[in-house]
């Protein structure tokens, strides 16, 4: 069955920037009480089952923590603090920590559950120093509450966002393009078993919608065209692997333009590449998960406690910089997912208002802070990498 959108609420999808809640609203809906695509399917034959949790494998390369000199630099961490890391991700970030200033309690937030479990290790290595919790960012105050650390009291915050390394190097949780694997993409599927996955979104939803997804949360010029050659394509046969997906967003472009793409190191990047990063955020709900998330950094730092937000694309690092300057983002899409209004049409009291202070935040760094020359070189994949550093007032 094709989940196509509702004749009151079609008008929303002329444009994207107003859709995507309602349409994450009425997808979430729709599929409350239907069997997935990532439900039922095996390992082999598809996608893995939603209880299964993949553990890291110990012959991959370390991880390599994104900005790790600037954000040890930023956060001044000292003896004897609290700090929150909210992304644990493969826990560079935090054991850097624990090496710097061994009398540190951390918080280590991740919503993976194969991530949680390193931390788990990580630990009973640091008995008294790891506190692992595992949850969204939307449920963070409730944990913190949950182990007695009240609103106001942690000293540092890092928000990590976007996708781990851990989770790209393994095929089968689908979030790679380059490794042929289920195309899931959850971050935590194995907690919620009811939650559609990337290979539900393609073989559901309709063409205007897909193409409101690539769109709104890739920033796609091409988003029609990929989003009619998919609804093609699922005619013959779902797709429900990752390099399935790839070959028929590719299909849909003349043959050198496949590469033809470059990212911030002039390497070639595959057209599927923002296909793939739409279905992400939108599979996760990111953006609003992002939301959230600096809002409870925002409760839980004390008064001069400081937050490094690392971002890798202008989706989240727009939403962060809005936020941080005081911005009322309590209608996320219209305020958010236009580009073209950072711009355009600025008038007096527009400008009055972006000038104005948050009543929250004193920014340490105006400017974003980007990766050096030989950091991109030796981890490419934080290449995209923002960081952002602002104190509690």
């Amino acid at each position: 069955m094709v989940f196509h959108t509702p004749a009151c609420s079609s008008r929303l999808f002329q444009k994207p920037t107003l859709a995507v809640r309602t349409l994450w609203k009425l997808w979430n809906s729709y599929f409350h009480s239907q069997t997935l695509i990532c439900a039922f399917s095996g390992p082999r034959g598809g996608l893995y089952k939603s209880d299964e949790v993949f553990s890291a494998s110990t012959d991959k390369p370390p991880h390599v923590p994104v900005m790790l000199k600037e954000v040890l630099h930023y956060l001044d961490i000292k003896p004897g603090q609290v700090v929150l890391d909210m992304t644990f991700g493969g826990g560079g970030h935090t054991k850097a920590m624990l090496n710097a200033v061994p009398d540190v309690t951390i918080l280590a937030l991740d919503r993976d559950p194969t991530a949680i479990s390193l931390a788990q290790q990580l630990a009973k290595e640091h008995p008294g120093h790891v506190k692992p919790l595992l949850g969204r960012f939307s449920e963070l105050e409730e944990l913190l509450s949950s182990i007695d650390v009240k609103g106001g009291s942690i000293d540092a915050v890092l928000l990590d966002a976007g996708c781990s390394s851990m989770q790209m190097d393994q095929a089968e949780r689908g979030f790679s393009l380059s490794k042929d694997g289920p195309l899931d993409m959850r971050m935590d599927g194995a907690r919620f078993s009811d939650m559609p996955c990337a290979a539900d979104v393609v073989n559901t939803l309709d063409q205007h919608a897909l193409a409101s997804i690539f769109t709104a949360y890739g920033e796609e010029r091409h988003a029609r065209k990929i989003a009619s050659a998919i609804v093609e394509a699922r005619r013959v046969n779902p797709i429900t692997r990752t390099q399935q997906l790839a070959s028929v967003v590719a299909g849909a472009f003349p043959a050198a333009a496949l590469y033809a793409r470059k990212d911030r190191l002039h390497r070639p990047s595959h057209v599927a590449t923002k296909t793939f990063q739409a279905l992400r955020i939108f599979v996760n709900d990111e953006l609003n998960q992002l939301h959230a998330g600096l809002h409870a950094a925002q409760t839980a730092l004390k008064s001069g406690g400081r937050l490094c937000v690392i971002t890798f694309h202008s989706l989240e690092d727009r939403l962060v910089k809005r936020f941080l300057q005081g911005d009322d983002l309590s209608n996320l899409e219209q305020h958010h997912f236009d580009p073209g209004k950072q711009g355009k049409g600025r008038n007096k009291s527009v400008e009055r208002k972006r000038g104005r202070a948050s009543a929250y935040w004193h920014r340490f760094q105006k400017k974003v802070i980007t990766p050096e020359k030989d950091d991109m070189k030796d981890n490419p994949r934080g290449r995209s990498a923002k960081l952002r550093v602002a104190i509690r007032c």
